[in-house]
């Protein structure tokens, strides 16, 4: 009988346990929730972090990339008193391939289509130098082939330099 009551008691006690331990999990369950939850959020901010410092220092560069093969700007830092059409038609190709070669990893940190278009500007501006060199004649020289390109700059109605900027700026924005 000893036996029939110890077990009786045991039987209860432990009933009586797991009764107590899940009240006490239906109390604090939210709680629990709760921190589990924000642990989760923590855990993504320490690994979006250097993620976003990497996207935002991608769309630098590529804002800086798009500043340093604008017309504008190339012709003012590589013009040289005297310089051939020749020779700055090749200096001018070589910088923009030369620009977009350091860039090119941030392909990885910006939206394909971002990309796609910080591509078609290069190309395009390459194919812009292309086309003056051709529309001049042969003993033309490099300030005349620098007017020819910024004539046509001008007779464009939107700028595609200042449109890829804002197409970047607007990436960036997206990002918080």
């Amino acid at each position: 009988m000893d036996l029939q009551k110890f077990l009786t008691e045991a039987g209860v006690l432990v009933v009586g346990g797991v009764t107590t331990v899940a009240a006490g999990y239906y109390l604090i369950k939210d709680d629990i929730k709760t921190y589990f939850r924000l642990k989760f959020s923590e855990q993504q901010k320490d690994k979006e972090s250097p993620l976003l410092s990497l996207r935002l220092q991608a769309h630098e560069r590529l804002i800086v990339f798009i500043d340093r093969i604008n017309p504008l700007n190339l012709f003012i830092r590589v013009h040289q008193q005297g310089i051939s059409l020749a020779e700055l038609q090749a200096t001018v190709l070589i910088e923009i391939r030369s620009e977009y070669q350091h860039n090119i990893t941030q392909q990885l940190y910006i939206s394909a289509a971002t990309w796609n278009v910080v591509k078609k500007l290069k190309d395009d501006t390459i194919a812009m130098i292309n086309n003056g060199v051709k529309s001049l004649p042969a003993d033309a020289s490099g300030v005349d082939l620098s007017r020819k390109v910024l004539q046509h700059m001008a007779s464009i109605e939107t700028n595609p330099y200042d449109l890829t900027l804002d197409l970047i700026k607007k990436d960036i924005h997206q990002l918080f």
